[in-house]
């Protein structure tokens, strides 16, 4: 906020801090000719920027939209404005990157981010090596030692395998071209995978695409960057599980409510009363700054870490995330053992995995795990001819004995039993649905004893109840709040009642369709 701007860059300087201030590359259309995130747009904010005291000036393209040539324009532009260094964070999603930076540089671009070749490309940055060739012996010489990060590129490939499993090899290229369509950011787009993942819904990931621009402009028309990547992203992915707006996370009030300042563009009015018709805050949104509506919560944090906190670090942390954090800390202090779940696997324990995964391969190429000849007695449950078939299939990193057989009305009969689990994916099963979505939280059909459930729409962390059991209710009433794809979901009482059972307490980790209370 502009009012405030001074005292807290004066605050950096006097701490002897570098400040710098980033401007966010986003398109709406192709190029820099949209209504809002233009030329004009993007040099009004960089004088207004500098002039607040900035010692250099970021231009961060998450996405890697930005163009070779339009880099070219907008760095001379700013280059003729401002008299900060610039400097250009960009990803390399759509091919662009290596180019894009090329063209910066002969506009005059002073810093340029980019990465060892190991972990560069991708969603990652430029790799270094080849731009410090491409430069060298030019007036743009960037005086790196080539020698140098060859021997650095050859020690992290070495250490590669550790982070592998987080390399998006569900198809060959290393770009994603669509990504110009889309515009979703690289880290954004991870996070739609995983917590589709979650939700077993990936199948469902294009449907999600087709939401993000709807809900983008209905919801102001924010930058995708953290944190409103993430709170965009989330929505879009519960407005497709669980229908258009109706599970809101409580990043999103917070952000229509006025919490997270000025939108670019006003948000939808329609939206606005949907999303804020039960907030707690109010039902219309505030104008002015937006730290004035917040209350102070520095003492109380301090005050709730007291014996466990040991710098403003820590306190700050839980006051962030008051159940993740408070049990990241306890971990951290040795006050509880950390989660097996938790622990990052070793080198030794990768390389094991990755020599598995070949193995794996090698028997998938040579038939060995497509088909079983011998015969198998059917179930129970099934009539019709002995025999079958039995295969293994690979569904996300689990692998499956899947058993066709054929029933007397001519017809295949499908039971499936765990395999072995822990393989990552090497052709994942891509599987088509007709199903309807999923219904948020509720199950007006409980699968045992009476009254309605209140079902975990995917896995989480219950972060509190705002009800007891014994307490009369009314339909809408917020009955839990969990932690679920890094955002906090309120989850309503389907109906007037009485709350008859909780079966989490705070801070518990919850399974997908998980019974957390029961109303009747």
């Amino acid at each position: 906020d502009e009012r405030n701007f001074e005292t807290a860059v004066q605050a950096i300087k006097d701490n002897k801090k570098h400040f710098q201030a980033c401007i966010c590359y986003s398109v709406t259309e192709s190029h820099m000719g949209g209504p809002v995130f233009n030329l004009e747009y993007f040099v009004d904010k960089a004088k207004t920027l500098q002039s607040m005291g900035a010692d250099t000036l970021c231009v961060k393209d998450m996405a890697g939209l930005l163009s070779p040539y339009d880099a070219f324009e907008l760095v001379t532009a700013l280059k003729q404005d401002i008299t900060i260094p610039i400097q250009l964070h960009t990803h390399y999603t759509s091919g662009m990157a290596s180019m894009t930076v090329l063209k910066a540089v002969e506009a005059g671009l002073d810093i340029a981010d980019t990465c060892l070749s190991p972990y560069a490309m991708r969603t990652s940055q430029p790799p270094i090596e080849p731009l410090t060739v491409t430069l060298q012996n030019t007036d743009r010489d960037t005086g790196l030692d080539l020698n140098h990060l060859l021997k650095l590129s050859e020690y992290f490939e070495k250490i590669a395998p550790l982070i592998s499993n987080y390399f998006d090899t569900s198809k060959a290229s290393i770009v994603d071209t669509a990504v110009l369509n889309h515009q979703i950011p690289g880290g954004m787009a991870s996070n739609l995978i995983s917590q589709l993942k979650e939700a077993d819904a990936l199948d469902r990931l294009e449907e999600v695409y087709k939401e993000l621009p709807k809900l983008r402009e209905e919801l102001g028309t924010p930058p995708l960057v953290t944190p409103t990547s993430q709170i965009v992203g989330t929505q879009a992915v519960s407005n497709v599980l669980f229908g258009r707006y109706k599970m809101v996370s409580s990043q999103v009030k917070d952000y229509v409510y006025g919490l997270y300042g000025k939108t670019p563009r006003p948000i939808d009015p329609a939206v606005t009363k949907e999303v804020l018709k039960d907030y707690e805050r109010g039902q219309e949104p505030v104008t002015g700054r937006a730290a004035d509506f917040l209350e102070p919560e520095l003492e109380e944090a301090t005050k709730a870490t007291e014996g466990l906190a040991q710098d403003i670090g820590d306190i700050l942390t839980y006051a962030l995330y008051p159940v993740t954090g408070l049990r990241f800390l306890k971990w951290k202090y040795g006050q509880e053992p950390i989660p097996d779940e938790i622990k990052p696997m070793t080198l030794d324990e990768v390389k094991d995995q990755i020599s598995a995964e070949k193995t794996m391969l090698e028997k998938i190429r040579a038939g060995e795990l497509v088909e079983k000849s011998e015969p198998r007695t059917p179930s129970t449950t099934t009539s019709g001819t002995i025999g079958g078939r039995i295969f293994n299939v690979q569904v996300g990193q689990e692998i499956y004995e899947v058993h066709v057989e054929e029933s007397g009305n001519g017809t295949n009969t499908i039971s499936t039993s765990p395999k072995s689990t822990q393989v990552s994916p090497i052709q994942p099963l891509q599987v088509e649905t007709s199903a309807s979505p999923a219904t948020p939280s509720t199950d007006n059909n409980p699968r045992t004893g009476e009254g309605h459930q209140i079902l975990a729409p995917m896995p989480g962390i219950v972060v509190k109840y705002n009800v007891e059991v014994g307490q009369k209710i009314t339909k809408g009433t917020t009955v839990l709040v969990i932690e679920a794809m890094k955002m906090e979901n309120t989850l309503p009482s389907p109906i007037d009642g009485v709350v008859t059972q909780l079966n989490s307490s705070p801070g518990t980790w919850v399974k997908k369709d998980d019974v957390l209370a029961v109303i009747i």
